[in-house]
Formats: structure tokens, sequence, C-alpha cells
């Protein structure tokens, strides 16, 4: 009997210790998650270039042989950043090419570029064809580049010149604002 109460000592010593340190660690985690939102200010990094930022010189051909330039862009362009391993890509391509349908312009003035990096693309040029001039190109290279896209997808809205209008993730969202 003397062994049996002992274990159970010895055991309930070990939950109390293992419970101070699951509070510990839990505070801890607080501590760092109010770090954390000080330092980012509470919102996730942009996807690609903020508004008021000008886009890096950039040239390519298209699916369809078109050249895109930033030299090229006249008026408002809409841009879209896609990878095929993307799951969110995915999700938000219906929402795109619902955006481009609609874009003033028409395809002349939408692109959408296509990152490859190893995941096939395929099903997203005949997605995009009917509605934007599409690149594909390696991520991090060309127009991927010179909008400094850091997630995907990405969505905006370049000036002349390659001034971006308006960024963000949310192809719904990424809408021209209204001037008073």
């Amino acid at each position: 009997m003397p062994v049996v109460v002992s274990l159970v000592a010895v055991v309930g010593a070990i939950c109390l210790l293992d419970l101070v340190l699951t509070v510990g660690v839990i505070r801890r985690l607080r501590e760092h998650s109010t770090l954390i939102t000080e330092m980012g200010g509470g919102q996730p990094p942009a996807p690609m270039l903020e508004t008021g930022e000008t886009a890096g010189a950039f040239e390519a051909l298209s699916t369809t042989g078109e050249i895109v330039s930033r030299a090229g862009l006249s008026g408002n362009t809409l841009v879209a950043v896609f990878s095929p391993d993307c799951s969110a890509c995915k999700a938000q391509l219906p929402a795109f090419v619902r955006l481009a349908r609609s874009f003033t312009g028409g395809r002349d003035q939408v692109v959408a570029v296509v990152a490859e990096m190893g995941g096939d693309a395929e099903p997203y040029r005949l997605e995009l064809e009917p509605v934007a001039r599409v690149v594909i190109e390696r991520e991090g290279t060309g127009i991927n580049q010179a909008l400094q896209v850091r997630a995907f997808p990405a969505f905006g809205i370049l000036g002349e010149g390659g001034e971006v209008k308006v960024s963000g993730l949310d192809p719904d969202k990424v809408v021209m604002p209204v001037t008073a």
C-alpha cells in the first residue's frame, strides 16, 4: 500500500509540474502574439507593390504572342499573379475572371501572370486567355520581379507608367479608389 501512495504522489507532482509549465508557455505565446501584432501593425504584408509605388520596367511575351511591357501600359491595367500550386489562387481564379470580363477596356487592359513553380500552368492559361493577356514566367523574374510579388495570388491596378493604384489579395476588393 505505501508503494501505491508513493506512486500516486509522484504522478501528482509530475502533473502539477506539467500544469505549471503549460501555463508558462501559454503566457509566453500571448506575449509573442502581442509583439508580432505590434510590429506588423496587425496587417498582413502586401502581396506586391503598394498604392503609389511604381512597378519596375518589364517586357514579356504573352502566350498569344503579344508584347506586354510597362512602357506599353495605357490607362488603367488590371494585373494578377497566380501560382499553379497555390490553393488560394485556384479559389480566387473565378472571381478574377469575372472582374476581368467587366474591366474597362476589356482584354487589352488586363494582364495575368502565371509564375512557373513546377505546377501545371496550362489550366490557368486556358481559363485566362479569353479575358487577359497571359504571361507565363519563372517566379521572381520579369513582371513578378517588377511588381515585387511576395504572395500569391496578387491583384492590382496599374496606371500609365506603372504606378500602382491599388493592390491586394482579393480580386473583389481591387477596385479603383473613388476621388472626391
